[in-house]
């Protein structure tokens, strides 16, 4: 599907028909050839301009079709944050305990937190800051289960692709820093070696999972992707 010219009704005429398919019930938006429709759209920032309502409708409809438990936006924060923020109470107490096993322990379940609790909020703020809105929380499906943030797609069209690339990194940029940043703000002088070791391997499993598997799907994938419309779009 080309962007443009009569691609352009052509396109208004597949948003139709998928708009009526998912007000059906329909759920699977590849199958309904939605984000082939969308990668066209995003070449041309007319077309961007004419149809992001209309895709950002149909987005939230089958997400909502599909996904039961949500919950809204500031409070999904308000858990992940305030989780954060326990963390940093724990590394408060490790500073003025002298037992190096609970210290250690301390340490390694703020790191381990932090690796859950940084991840979506980061995304919230670098979205908000680039003008993409969000609508809900939801835990995301696959394991571990993982607490997953909805885009008003609308928004995050109309949003510059350089912008909406660094969104996505942003989020795994955090995942990967919570281990270190919780060794970095640990007392030093009482973190057993156990637990240095253990976080520095969190931190480096996760980045190489990210090399192996997230340029293929999850955040890295869709940070390149933008980066591609970014070029062409640009």
């Amino acid at each position: 599907m080309e962007a443009g010219g009569t691609g352009s009704g052509e396109i208004g005429r597949e948003l139709d028909r998928i708009e009526a398919r998912v007000e059906a019930g329909e759920r699977d938006l590849k199958g309904l050839g939605f984000w082939k429709v969308v990668a066209a759209v995003k070449r041309d920032r007319s077309l961007v301009l004419k149809y992001a309502d209309q895709i950002g409708r149909i987005d939230t409809a089958a997400f909502r079709n599909a996904v039961r438990l949500r919950v809204p936006v500031w409070l999904g924060n308000a858990v992940l944050v305030g989780g954060g923020l326990v963390g940093l109470a724990a590394l408060i107490v490790a500073s003025v305990l002298d037992d190096p096993t609970i210290v250690g322990i301390l340490v390694v379940g703020t790191g381990l937190e932090w690796t859950v609790s940084f991840h979506s909020p980061v995304h919230w703020l670098v979205g908000w800051l680039a003008g993409i809105r969000f609508m809900d929380y939801f835990v995301a499906t696959g394991f571990p289960p993982w607490p997953g943030l909805k885009t008003d797609y609308a928004t995050y069209l109309r949003a510059e692709p350089s912008m909406r690339a660094w969104m996505h990194a942003s989020g795994a940029f955090g995942t990967k820093l919570a281990p270190f940043l919780a060794l970095a703000f640990s007392p030093w002088d009482l973190v057993p070696l156990w637990a240095v070791i253990t976080l520095v391997a969190v931190g480096i499993v996760s980045i190489g999972t990210d090399l192996v598997f997230s340029v293929k799907s999850s955040d890295w994938k869709r940070y390149l992707r933008e980066r591609r419309v970014s070029r062409v779009a640009g």
